[in-house]
């Protein structure tokens, strides 16, 4: 398989999600990777990855079973990146 030429977080699918969706992600050579969901108020409420991750691309799915409909923000962090992108939670 091939390597990733550059960092990617893609658009969680579902999107508007219920209760679960799915994250998508790419890095392009080993480091600690995080996968970070906030509420709007930009409070943290859960971690989906936090592990040294191997040059690929991944999946994480979040169950958003225990929280309220509403707006989430999603952040991937590693070595020399970071980037957010918005979700929506309807029930």
């Amino acid at each position: 398989s091939e390597l990733p030429a550059h960092y990617l977080l893609e658009q969680n699918y579902p999107n508007p999600f219920n209760p679960a969706t799915s994250i998508k992600f790419s890095i392009t050579n080993s480091s600690n990777v995080k996968i970070i969901i906030f509420d709007v108020a930009g409070k943290e409420i859960e971690t989906l990855v936090n592990e040294e991750l191997q040059a690929g691309t991944y999946q994480t799915t979040w169950n958003a079973s225990a929280y309220t409909s509403g707006v989430y923000f999603y952040t991937l962090e590693s070595q020399n990146f970071k980037e957010s992108k918005k979700m929506l939670l309807v029930k």
